[in-house]
């Protein structure tokens, strides 16, 4: 879990990390967090500041108007109300959004997309998930589904995803699916950045699965383009990390798929793991403006 003191301008006054406890289930991480929540508050007032606002970031399906994480496979939450939660204990604003659209609302605003009004956040990591942000404000959809692209449907009757179906963009290009395809051609296990390593050196296996993700990541990326119309698309997460070896064919790729919309700009994400509490923070104070 990370955590941070933010200003209202966006800097980072301090940074910590915990554990969250997910393996005695959900009811632990809801403590840890607000823990970790009541002890920042409380070393903010020992050095004679006032807390504002509380902003929390959880994976899975969230309903932010009510509140609640409705659903979430990595620590269990099943229609969680978490923010009266933290207000019950805490005695603050708070406000609740998903972990992967407040990392794209600090990307759009403080990191790779500052300044520009129509943003597509994109994290690959184990899994694919993006923020579509205009003007400030990320969209959650109607049922606080919005932006999972890794559920684009790229490669028809393709490898198994984790939602059940075959050929989601996530089951072809995530991380974890680089490397499970790699081992799959050659019987050896790697990392996706291994993979990206083996494939500069020219290692075929590496070389052919490492164009599949590209591939199948432009085609989800134009869908992208088609749906949203948007300036900047920043890539983040993991993968992001290839640098050159994945931006460079991706670029080159997206350009391909591109006819009659205007081809985004494709940067690498800005913000590192502080996207996050940043996100959480920026949507915590635009919490008390509404």
């Amino acid at each position: 879990m990370k955590c941070a003191l933010v200003r209202p301008d966006g800097g980072t006054v301090c940074a910590e990390r915990h554990p969250t406890d997910a393996g005695r289930g959900p009811d632990a991480v809801v403590d840890a967090i607000l823990d970790v929540a009541e002890g920042l508050a409380g070393k903010a007032r020992a050095d004679g500041f006032e807390p504002l606002a509380l902003g929390v970031a959880v994976p899975g399906v969230i309903d932010e108007a009510a509140g609640v994480a409705v659903w979430s496979a990595n620590v269990g939450f099943r229609d969680v109300p978490l923010r009266d939660l933290a207000v019950a204990r805490l005695g603050l604003p708070t406000a609740l959004g998903h972990d992967v659209r407040v990392g794209g609302l600090a990307e759009a605003r403080l990191g790779a997309g500052r300044g520009t009004g129509h943003v597509l956040f994109v994290a690959i990591g184990t899994g694919i998930a993006a923020a579509h942000v205009v003007d400030g404000s990320a969209a959650t959809g109607a049922h606080g589904a919005a932006g999972e692209i890794g559920h684009i449907l790229v490669r028809p009757g393709g490898p198994r995803c984790g939602c059940g179906r075959r050929g989601c963009l996530e089951a072809v290009a995530s991380a974890s699916a680089i490397a499970r395809r790699y081992a799959e051609l050659t019987g050896g296990p790697a990392t996706a950045a291994e993979v990206a390593d083996r494939a500069a050196d020219g290692d075929a296996a590496a070389v052919r699965v490492w164009a599949e993700a590209v591939e199948a990541l432009a085609d989800g990326l134009a869908t992208g383009q088609s749906l949203f119309d948007v300036e900047t698309v920043v890539v983040g997460g993991g993968l992001a990390q290839a640098g050159p070896r994945l931006f460079d064919p991706l670029r080159a790729a997206l350009h391909e798929r591109m006819t009659f919309h205007r081809e985004p700009r494709l940067v690498a994400a800005a913000l590192g793991d502080e996207a996050g509490c940043l996100g959480a923070a920026l949507l915590a104070l635009d919490s008390l403006e509404k």
